[in-house]
């Protein structure tokens, strides 16, 4: 796991409540989560190999030069579909309570961002599952995967620092970062081998819980 500079400051400091994004950003947002959703579309129907970028464009309704201002190959378009759920759970725990626990609000966190309580939510995980499937075959999209879930890891450190308050260890902090994006990575990677689905017995919300049981544990940090 990549370790961010200065650390230890980073968990002993209270995150700042982030300023609302302008109009260009949420544009820009927007138009990178159509390009990622018109990737994953054709991925689906003709595999990593069998699309280009300029089709990417073509279905996503932008110019070429404008899918390679945001992205800087045609696996790297599908990262904001993958990193959605991520951005989810994070801002959960970013509002639970100081003092509800680490692990008991880490796992309420992750059961409600896996939920899939609408059909919005559970078509984001069947983009994800169909993603997984195709990254087994292509080694440039696995990585895009493994470089969302380090990013992700990363992000999650100091929110966690932040509701474990300034009296936890650090390596133990870094520790629950560590196995909570583990587990939600294994939980997606197994259900996407299967055709369990997105709620109930072998659902992403299932497994995902049972891993970061099994992680977490023996650690001290509660």
């Amino acid at each position: 796991m990549w370790l961010p500079p200065a650390y230890a400051s980073v968990v002993s400091t209270q995150p700042t409540t982030p300023a609302q994004p302008s109009l260009t950003e949420r544009r820009k947002a927007a138009t990178q989560l159509d390009i990622a959703r018109a990737a994953a579309e054709l991925f689906a129907e003709h595999g990593p190999d069998g699309t280009t970028a300029e089709a990417i464009a073509t279905r996503a309704g932008v110019a070429l030069r404008t899918f390679y201002r945001y992205f800087r190959s045609k696996q790297d378009a599908v990262a904001p579909l993958l990193s959605g759920g991520g951005d989810q759970w994070r801002a959960l725990l970013a509002a639970a309570e100081p003092g509800a626990g680490v692990l008991t609000a880490l796992e309420r966190a992750v059961a409600q961002s896996l939920a899939a309580p609408d059909d919005e939510a559970a078509e984001q995980l069947d983009w994800t599952r169909g993603l997984l499937r195709a990254a087994e075959q292509d080694a440039a999209l696995r990585a895009v995967w493994y470089r969302v879930n380090q990013e992700s890891e990363e992000r999650l450190i100091p929110v966690l620092g932040a509701l474990a308050g300034e009296s936890a260890d650090p390596l133990e902090v870094r520790l629950a970062a560590a196995a909570a994006t583990a587990a939600i990575r294994t939980a997606l990677e197994e259900w996407a081998r299967t055709e369990a689905p997105v709620k109930g017995p072998g659902s992403p919300a299932e497994l995902a819980a049972r891993c970061l049981r099994e992680l977490t544990g023996g650690m001290s940090l509660r």
